[in-house]
């Protein structure tokens, strides 16, 4: 489901305001008006003549429970980013790796991306779990890579190629 309707605002916030749920984001914990800024700008991707950005809610028993989006990041390359975030009470049940399953499949299918990459904290193992699980491999560590409320943090570098899933499935 795409996000943007009104309703998906309070559900939404809940999680994007939780302390644990944006402990390894770049952004968070957000105030009302970023999680609404958020809802409007997912709202209005359809709209995009060139659209390189797909944003969705992960729904789970009726509500939605978390988002999710792949864009492109070059398109003259064919790469682009995958992320996803859940509400605490989501995790561990297997939709991170169902959402960045269903996210790579449109990329590497619609998009036409053939290079997908994914960052996280080095202490989020649950989303190094979800990436590895769905064929990302370990590429680096990338030192100081982020600014975060004021200080330098390093990521983990993932990436999922079409050809390695090609290969999987040759």
């Amino acid at each position: 489901m795409a996000v943007g309707r009104a309703d998906d605002v309070d559900a939404v916030h809940a999680f994007a305001s939780d302390p644990a749920v944006t402990q390894w984001s770049t952004w968070g914990p957000n105030p009302l008006s970023d999680t609404e800024a958020f809802i409007a700008d997912a709202a209005a991707e359809p709209a995009s003549r060139k659209r390189t950005r797909f944003t969705l809610a992960a729904l789970f028993g009726g509500r939605v429970v978390g988002t999710a989006a792949v864009w492109t990041t070059s398109a003259s390359d064919r790469n682009g980013e995958l992320g996803y975030t859940l509400a605490h009470d989501a995790w561990g049940l297997g939709l991170g790796t169902e959402t960045a399953t269903l996210l790579l499949g449109h990329a590497f299918g619609p998009m036409g991306l053939v290079r997908v990459e994914a960052t996280c904290h080095p202490e989020n193992a649950g989303s190094v779990r979800v990436l590895e699980k769905n064929g990302f491999v370990f590429e680096g560590r990338l030192r100081e890579h982020r600014l975060v409320d004021g200080q330098r943090r390093d990521s983990l570098l993932f990436a999922a190629l079409l050809s390695d899933r090609e290969t999987i499935r040759g």
